[in-house]
Formats: structure tokens, C-alpha cells, sequence
């Protein structure tokens, strides 16, 4: 059952460095190991190496390339449903209407504690799931 502890992990999808950064120092005060990256595509692309390590992704809507946080949380709820996403904005537009509904919408600007909230509930939710 050692195998079933694998490392797990937070995806932190923001191209705003600083944001990124204090989203990232505040998700470490958790046991679960903080990943980064600046778009939809580099997230996807690490999420189809370690579906299974990563608990949550804390997304921004608003991200470069060709994938928003929106357009991410779709393809992370329809590929890996057992991922809790939370998507954030300070200014969603309509685009928050399009959240698939396993989504959670926290407004920016968002308290730590709200933060972490979200990645303790990941992490609760992922232990009641087989490995």
C-alpha cells in the first residue's frame, strides 16, 4: 500500500510571477508538493506525465497561449475527474459561466486561508479515492 502514497501535488497555473509565487508559498505550507506553470498547454503537459500525483489545480482565467483557465478546467474535469480545480480572476467576464461544474470560482483577491481551504479538501477528497 506504500505505492498508494505517492507524492502528491498541486498544480499553480498563473503567468503573473508574483501571484504565482505567493499562491505557491502559501500552497507549500501544506504536505503536498507545489508544481508551477505559466499556461493552459505547459499545464497539460505536466498533468499528462503526473495525472495521478496531482490533488488540485489552483488556475488564474486569464493565462496565455491558446488555453484559458476556463478551457483548462474543462479538459482537467473531463480527462481526470478525480482533480479538484479551483479557478481564480480578478476580473472573469462571462467566462466564469463556462466552468464546468466541478469547478470551484474563488475572486481575487482571495485570502490565503481560502486557499488552502481548497487544498486541504483536495487532498481529503483524493484519500477516499482507490489508487
Amino acid at each position: 500500500m506504500g505505492q498508494a502514497l505517492c507524492e502528491r501535488s498541486i498544480l499553480v497555473v498563473e503567468d503573473d510571477r508574483a501571484v504565482r509565487d505567493l499562491a505557491a508559498a502559501i500552497l507549500e505550507e501544506t504536505e503536498l508538493r507545489v508544481v508551477e506553470a505559466e499556461s493552459g498547454e505547459e499545464a497539460l503537459h505536466h498533468l499528462k506525465q503526473h495525472a495521478e500525483e496531482v490533488v488540485l489545480v489552483f488556475t488564474d482565467i486569464r493565462i496565455p497561449c491558446f488555453l484559458d483557465g476556463v478551457d483548462l478546467a474543462r479538459a482537467v474535469s473531463s480527462r481526470w475527474p478525480w482533480i479538484k480545480v479551483v479557478v481564480t480572476s480578478g476580473a472573469p467576464g462571462d467566462r466564469v459561466d463556462h466552468l464546468p461544474p466541478a469547478a470551484t470560482f474563488l475572486p481575487k483577491p482571495w485570502r490565503a486561508l481560502d486557499v488552502l481551504v481548497a487544498a486541504e479538501q483536495a487532498a481529503e477528497a483524493r484519500n477516499g479515492l482507490p489508487a
